[in-house]
């Protein structure tokens, strides 16, 4: 729906934000009802630390966003990485999930200049450089 479409725009985006919150925080609440057997066997299944597991539930689900805007910058096409090396496109995702320079990143990616920057701040950047383009590069 387009913000002319709705009469209350800023409401509006104030009430998805809501609902968006308290969703993520029934998930969190929701993980920390498990059994702590459970949640470990969880981690196990997805071969991840069980801290990590964690912190990434409290991260949400758009905390790698990041990751294929700046794939796409490096010239790296996300999806040739996921059929070329599925495991560690995921291991990116984590990384770039518990990442603490999100607002670097968010600007470098804004202004297009991620390619010359991330290796200042980005726990990816030596996973990022030592991948081989010809294998993943766009198609």
């Amino acid at each position: 729906m387009s913000t002319a479409s709705r009469p209350y725009p800023i409401v509006q985006d104030l009430i998805e934000s809501f609902a968006g919150w308290l969703k993520h925080r029934r998930e969190i609440n929701e993980m920390r009802q498990l059994d702590r057997a459970d949640f470990d066997r969880i981690a196990n299944d997805l071969r991840i630390a069980p801290d990590d597991l964690e912190e990434l539930v409290r991260h949400g689900k758009h905390s790698a966003d990041e990751l294929p805007k700046m794939l796409e910058q490096l010239g790296i096409s996300a999806e040739g990485l996921g059929r070329a090396q599925p495991l560690l496109l995921r291991d990116l995702e984590r990384v770039c999930s518990l990442c603490n320079h999100k607002a670097q990143c968010d600007r470098d990616l804004a202004d297009r200049t991620a390619a010359e920057n991330y290796h200042g701040y980005c726990a990816n950047a030596a996973t990022l450089e030592s991948l081989d383009h010809a294998d993943v590069a766009p198609r």
